[in-house]
């Protein structure tokens, strides 16, 4: 898919403060972060959650950060810290970048058409070995993701990276041999667990019980 226009995001510059702050800030619906990187110094903000979440869901890589009242800055996510249960962000790093210079990023792979191919038609597993992909472009080109069709995969067959066309002015990183998707045949369920169990339970029967040798 491809990258779209940057998606603008409005926070408000804080004091760096101690955990307790920040758990103050946390409660009251606000996310803190710091932004860094470029020629200037580190700067740390809070935005509200929603906004925050919003945000990155939008489409393309490349946000315009404005802090408070100041020009909008280009930066892309670096990290984000959630909540391991409630998934809740607690925590965002972003980094300043140049328009005209290409930037490493982490984009998804989606892969479509499995339920029309004809491995899968004659009861075939699909499996998709490789779901994130690594990839270097210039911050506007960044896609959400990349999409490979498997439609014509057979059983048996194996596809790696070499199979992937990237999207204009974006560049896989990954080994061209890495593999993305396997097409296994059918899964074969057998008895033999459970004669296995009836033989255990003849075998049980026939112990003597204690007391019988006495």
């Amino acid at each position: 898919m491809a990258a779209n226009q940057p998606t603008k995001l409005e926070v408000t510059r804080r004091e760096v403060s101690g955990s307790r702050a920040v758990r103050r800030l946390r409660r009251s619906g606000m996310v803190p972060g710091v932004l860094y990187g470029g020629a200037g110094d580190p700067v740390a903000f809070a935005v509200g959650e929603r906004i925050l979440r919003h945000a990155l869901a939008g489409s393309g890589a490349v946000l315009d950060l404005v802090i408070d009242d100041d020009p909008p800055t280009p930066a892309v996510l670096k990290d984000a810290q959630r909540h391991p249960v409630r998934g809740q962000t607690l925590h965002v790093d972003l980094v300043r970048v140049r328009l005209d210079i290409a930037i490493h990023a982490i984009v998804p792979l989606e892969l479509t058409g499995g339920d029309d191919s004809p491995g899968v038609k004659d009861g075939g597993v699909l499996e998709q070995i490789t779901r994130e992909l690594n990839i270097e472009a210039l911050p506007t080109a960044v896609p959400q993701s990349i999409v490979h069709d498997v439609s014509g995969m057979e059983i048996g067959d194996t596809i790696s990276l070499a199979a992937l066309v990237a999207p204009a002015g974006v560049q896989l990183l990954d080994d061209p041999e890495h593999t993305i998707a396997t097409l296994s045949p059918p899964r074969v369920q057998t008895d033999d667990a459970p004669e296995i169990e009836g033989e255990t339970e003849l075998v049980g029967d026939d112990k003597p019980a204690a007391g019988d040798d006495e």
